[in-house]
């Protein structure tokens, strides 16, 4: 058990730091434009698709707190003893886009989707949250009640 706390933290810091150095190309000027997808610096002041917005500053201690009551619930419920990789990857992305709201007052987003549509602007943090959710579903879902059988 002690093992995979040391793995959920080393998971946690490297997604941290992955996100945090592509994010500081972006603010350091990178620029990358196409006719479907364009690299590009966006500041984003809300969650998914800029809700709650209107909490302003409000917003970071908001998630600050819903990440420690989150990771306080991972520990309690034993999600870690099972969890630790995906739980690592979301504690970590979602620790780096907090970040972004103390350092620059919004999340550093750069992936724009404009081809046929204009999609909401993310980040390799948003796609870590995504993909450690979706994990999360699939083992719970899927692959638990057939190893349960």
């Amino acid at each position: 058990m002690k093992n995979n706390y040391v793995i959920f933290l080393i998971t946690a810091f490297v997604i941290f730091i992955i996100d945090q150095s592509i994010k500081s190309i972006f603010v350091g000027g990178f620029d990358w434009q196409s006719s479907c997808i364009s690299l590009e610096l966006h500041y984003n002041n809300g969650v998914a698709f800029s809700m709650l917005a209107f909490l302003g500053e409000n917003l970071k201690w908001l998630q600050l707190v819903l990440i420690f009551v989150l990771i306080f619930f991972m520990i309690k419920d034993g999600y870690l003893k099972s969890y630790f990789i995906p739980a690592g990857i979301l504690v970590g992305a979602a620790l780096s886009n907090l970040s972004d709201r103390f350092v620059y007052s919004g999340v550093v987003d750069y992936v724009a989707w404009h081809c046929g549509f204009d999609f909401a602007v993310f980040n390799f943090a948003d796609v870590m949250i995504d993909f450690a959710i979706g994990w999360f579903l699939i083992y719970e879902f899927w692959l638990k009640p057939k190893i349960e059988k």
